[in-house]
Order: C-alpha cells, then sequence, then structure tokens
C-alpha cells in the first residue's frame, strides 16, 4: 500500500482527517514526554525538599534548602504562603491561621495547575482519536464506492484496495487514542500519589508556621 499515492488520491475530508489525526498525534506525545519528565523530576524534588527543611538548623538555612533542591520552582510557593506577609483590608478581619490557611490553600492550587497541565488534552485525544479516525474510515469508504460508481466496475479487487485503504483511518484513530489513555491513567496515579504528599507537607507547614514565623527576625 503506497501512501502518498494513497494521500494524493484522497479528497479534502480524507486529507483533513488525516492531519487532524497527525497532530492530535503530535499534541499527545508532547505531553507525555514532558510531563513524564515533569513528574519524574517533581517527584525526586519533593523528596529532597522534605529531607532539606526538617534538617535545617534554623528558618533560613531551611529556606535556602528548600529553594536550592526545588530546581523548577514548583513548589516554592508553599515555602512563600507560611511566609507572607498578614494581610490588609478585608483579608485582616481573618485570623492568622485563617490567612495561613488560605495562602497554602491558594499555594496548593498553584501546584496544581501546573502539575495537571496537559492532562485534559490527554483525555479529549484518547475519548475523540477513535471517532476521528472512524469518520476518516466512513468517508474513505463513501468516496472509494462513489469512484467505483462512477467508473462501473465492481470487481473483488477493485472494491477491497480502497476499503482497506479507508479501513487504516480506524487503526490510526486507535494507535493515537491508546497511548493517550496509558499515559493519561498512568500519569493520573502518580499525579494523586504526588498531591497526597503536597497535602501532607502542607499540613505539616501550618502547623510549624507560627515558631518560625516568631524566628523569622
Amino acid at each position: 500500500m503506497n501512501l502518498t499515492a494513497t494521500l494524493a488520491q484522497s479528497d479534502g475530508v480524507s486529507l483533513a482527517v488525516t492531519l487532524l489525526l497527525l497532530c492530535m498525534s503530535v499534541a499527545s506525545w508532547v505531553v507525555i514526554l514532558y510531563k513524564s519528565w515533569l513528574l519524574h523530576s517533581s517527584i525526586k524534588d519533593l523528596a529532597v525538599c522534605k529531607a532539606l527543611f526538617w534538617q535545617a538548623s534554623d528558618w533560613r538555612q531551611a529556606q535556602a534548602n528548600w529553594m536550592q533542591a526545588d530546581r523548577h520552582s514548583l513548589f516554592l510557593p508553599l515555602l512563600q504562603a507560611i511566609s507572607h506577609a498578614p494581610n490588609n483590608g478585608l483579608a485582616a478581619l481573618a485570623g492568622l491561621e485563617d490567612q495561613l490557611t488560605r495562602h497554602l490553600r491558594e499555594a496548593l492550587q498553584a501546584i496544581r495547575a501546573r502539575l495537571q497541565w496537559g492532562q485534559d488534552m490527554l483525555a479529549t485525544i484518547g475519548a475523540t482519536a477513535p471517532f476521528v479516525g472512524l469518520l476518516g474510515t466512513v468517508w474513505g469508504i463513501f468516496h472509494a464506492l462513489s469512484n467505483l460508481a462512477v467508473a462501473g466496475q465492481y470487481t473483488l479487487d477493485k472494491v477491497a484496495q480502497p476499503v482497506g485503504e479507508a479501513l487504516v483511518m480506524t487503526a490510526a484513530g486507535l494507535a493515537v487514542a491508546i497511548p493517550a489513555v496509558m499515559a493519561y491513567n498512568l500519569m493520573g496515579r502518580r499525579l494523586a500519589r504526588l498531591d497526597a504528599e503536597l497535602e501532607g507537607l502542607a499540613y505539616d507547614l501550618r502547623a510549624l508556621a507560627p515558631g518560625l514565623t516568631n524566628r523569622q527576625a
């Protein structure tokens, strides 16, 4: 099967479906590779951050250790949250502990937003790519049979080749969707594990923050 000849005989719809599947495949693999690197390094950095933080002798050393270990500044919002200055205005009506809780919650949301990047794209590609491929198959079969009807030739070899070429689109849709779905599920587990560790760290920092802030001077 000559791919170049097949594409040359395709109409605009088939070419658009092929291009769309190609873009979806490239996008999903970019996300998969980037997220795999980010999650691997983030899990490693978080473990180092926690170890160095608790081994520090004072607050300033803890800050320095944290910033050194956090190579991508991913967990820096947590460190900034516990050293945040008291609020003014309406936010000052809340107690210091409530303000600290809000700052830590906002820090966790910022970290999660960075870690969750690309997950929606993987889920969308995994859910839609098979149907895009199926659309290409149905349209390819329709286009092939229409050409055969015009030519007036209905022999088996004339029908089998264009129909077989059209079915490749379904396989292409599955080839795009399967890696995206597998990566989404595997990364979802790692994200859940990382999120649980971040929740525990935020809880520990909230309990420790009042004593640290009193020693910052």
